[in-house]
């Protein structure tokens, strides 16, 4: 008689055919995520020839069909779209008689939780939002890198295990976001991520415009360190001229700026005013120093309307989706 101990199928999660609706920098990476996983993708939809690249390159051999032939050969769907793009999709599939009971219906939207998918819900679908806090490039090295990522997951409670379970098997680490803090949650990741690539952008032209061969060498272990110090101490990391409160440093800032790269005023003199603000509460601006860099930089603003583009563009280096997965509306996530 056979004494070794079955595996409890409750164990690991089922095997499940997976189909992909909009194949972007996200969709696909996740999708090879869960095949490494044992999952199985089936069936892909692609917009542009961009996607439709990044679909053979990240999911070779899997058909690119229509959004309601992907639901119907697959168990678990990825919604991988543009954000503004995702409450029409659903409400379409769902009138279309797309979902089918049952179905595993996943977005990966930072700024809707799960009530987006209601529609689907009324249909019989069970209905997760898992998105991933990373930014994407569209190639392999995205599965690398989702190893660790934490995913901000919003599901109905009944789902909080299958939900976990999914998240954990693509490398990752499950966050729980109530459904009314989603907007926010996705208002600080973009705060920090996406405004961050801008920041860095900006930097490296001035540099260049400075005359420094490798601005990127420069930067990066300087970009690292400041980093890691934010991640361990907060405020206490703050550094540089307005946290010292150097006025005459900050205004030969402005003055720079504004005779080299005008756009660039805007952004320099609100994040000066939000260091200097911070630093003041946490006590590491004096305030005798800190009345003179306030008015360097309200002088600044009040000169920043002649500047000649200091309020317009905002400068390179933006990009698109706040999870910085560069899409346009109109096209995959």
């Amino acid at each position: 008689m056979n004494t070794t101990p079955q595996p409890d199928p409750r164990d690991r999660p089922a095997r499940l055919t997976v189909g992909v609706v909009g194949a972007g920098r996200v969709g696909p990476a996740l999708a090879a995520s869960l095949q490494l996983a044992g999952h199985r993708p089936v069936a892909v939809s692609a917009v542009s020839d961009a996607s439709r690249r990044r679909a053979e390159q990240m999911l070779p051999d899997v058909p690119v069909v229509p959004p309601a032939d992907v639901l119907r050969r697959s168990e678990l769907v990825l919604l991988t779209v543009p954000d503004d793009a995702l409450p029409e999709l659903v409400s379409g599939l769902a009138d279309t008689g797309a979902v089918r009971p049952g179905q595993l219906l996943v977005h990966t939207s930072g700024r809707y939780g799960a009530k987006v998918l209601d529609p689907a819900l009324r249909a019989g679908a069970l209905p997760l939002a898992l998105h991933p806090a990373m930014t994407f490039t569209g190639t392999p090295v995205d599965v690398q890198r989702l190893a660790g990522c934490s995913f901000g997951v919003t599901a109905p409670e009944e789902l909080r295990l299958a939900a976990e379970a999914l998240v954990i098997e693509m490398g990752g680490e499950p966050e729980w976001i109530a459904e009314e803090n989603r907007p926010l949650y996705h208002a600080a990741l973009a705060l920090g991520a996406n405004h961050l690539v801008t920041l860095v952008a900006q930097s490296l032209e001035l540099l260049r415009t400075a005359g420094v061969g490798a601005p990127d060498r420069m930067l990066g272990p300087l970009l690292g360190a400041a980093l890691d110090n934010a991640l361990r101490s907060g405020d206490a990391a703050l550094t540089g001229p307005v946290a010292r409160g150097d006025a005459g440093t900050v205004a030969a800032h402005v003055t720079e700026l504004r005779r080299h790269a005008p756009a660039t005023v805007a952004g320099y003199l609100a994040m000066a005013r939000a260091t200097a603000d911070r630093a003041l509460a946490h006590g590491l601006l004096k305030p005798e120093l800190a009345e003179d860099l306030l008015g360097v930089l309200a002088d600044g603003a009040a000169g920043a309307g002649g500047a000649g583009g200091a309020g317009g563009t905002g400068g390179p280096g933006g990009t698109g989706g706040a999870d910085g997965s560069g899409s346009t509306p109109g096209d995959d996530r």
